[in-house]
């Protein structure tokens, strides 16, 4: 079950579901560019609405299932969306538990809203991770001229005594393979 969890007194990370759609629309249409550099399995040239509606779906129906964590990140005073954040499980390793991604809007980026959501999914899985003697790798994938995008993963490995891999991996992107930079977590940090 994918938990309610506070970041601030400001902003929570609230379980996505499809009562966000017309928020992620509305998120969505303030940059569309920067959505799909977050969601490049978005086809601009499709019907948006009916691949975000999909996506929420998916999200909420597997939710129960363990495999799939995915939060909204909510400003609690105004019920404002402000990003997405999740595990998923498009993995690119073998031994991989999740992937880790994470958009936030236009209006709010530059705030460390990213990081800060990452750290607080972390700790969460952490204690999870050791509750259950278990073992989690978590994976970061980023394009290369993404340099928020790096730089928020750089910082995540940094917190969490990640990797960074030196070789590009090639990722499927509707028909081409383009490259990206693998940052890798292992949970619980030894």
């Amino acid at each position: 079950m994918t938990p309610e969890l506070d970041l601030d007194k400001r902003l929570m990370l609230k379980p996505v579901s499809k009562s966000i759609l017309p928020n992620l629309l509305e998120a969505y249409n303030e940059d569309p560019q920067a959505a799909q550099t977050a969601l490049p399995w978005l086809d601009a040239s499709s019907n948006v609405q009916g691949q975000l509606s999909d996506m929420l779906f998916d999200v909420e129906s597997q939710a129960g299932a363990d495999q799939l964590h995915f939060w909204w990140v909510c400003e609690q005073e105004t019920n404002t969306f402000v990003g997405l954040i999740g595990l998923g499980d498009e993995l690119q390793l073998v031994g991989s538990s999740y992937n880790l991604g994470y958009w936030v809007r236009p209006s709010y980026q530059r705030q460390g809203i990213a990081l800060m959501s990452a750290n607080r999914i972390f700790t969460w899985l952490e204690q999870r991770t050791i509750a259950e003697q278990a073992h989690h790798r978590i994976e970061i994938t980023v394009h290369p001229h993404n340099t928020a995008g790096l730089a928020t993963a750089t910082r995540i490995c940094q917190a969490w005594h990640g990797e960074i891999i030196e070789e590009f991996i090639g990722i499927e992107i509707g028909e081409r393979t383009v490259p990206h930079r693998l940052h890798i977590i292992d949970l619980p940090r030894s």
